[in-house]
């Protein structure tokens, strides 16, 4: 089952011919994160829920780099294949993993639906499994002698990549 948005045109939103105007507004949406306000010509205002502000942030990255943007609400309820996609694993792994019961699903006959809560909420939990390891096997390299930097450098390499992670 897949769902379309009628609504949406693919070809709408590409990067303009003069790219220096993204170029600047990327500097100042790097520049100014935090309590975000938008403001109309006439001078009307409003602030900005962090939700908006990324959004906004991650299409004028991709503008920048040449690419056309979409942006489509996603339906509450995806179908296995959606949640697979958003898991990034086939189908058959994800229907293992619902088979395995580390994912609650609603079956319908024969078709399982997913609320995308739920697979967000894996993909939160399987992240900060894999960081718990990653962090881990790291500290014990260090401890053991086989992995040459200093404790505070490994702390300060992970550190780093979560920061550039979110």
């Amino acid at each position: 089952m897949s769902v379309s948005y009628p609504s949406v045109n693919l070809g709408q939103i590409v990067p303009p011919g003069d790219s220096s105007l993204l170029t600047k507004l990327q500097a100042f949406l790097a520049g100014h994160r935090g309590k975000t306000v938008l403001t109309a010509a006439d001078g009307a205002s409003t602030e900005l829920p962090e939700e908006v502000y990324t959004v906004i942030t991650q299409a004028v990255d991709a503008l920048a780099d040449g690419s056309a943007v979409t942006v489509a609400p996603v339906a509450a309820k995806l179908s296995t294949t959606q949640a697979a996609d958003v898991l990034g694993v086939s189908r058959p792994t994800l229907i293992k993993m619902l088979d395995d019961g580390k994912i609650p699903f609603e079956q319908l006959n024969v078709h399982r639906t997913l609320q995308l809560a739920d697979v967000l909420a894996f993909k939160e939990r399987r992240r900060a499994k894999r960081r718990a390891f990653l962090d881990r096997l790291t500290r014990e390299s260090v401890a053991d002698g086989t992995y040459f930097i200093t404790a505070a450098e490994a702390d300060a390499a992970l550190e780093q990549v979560r920061r550039e992670k979110k």
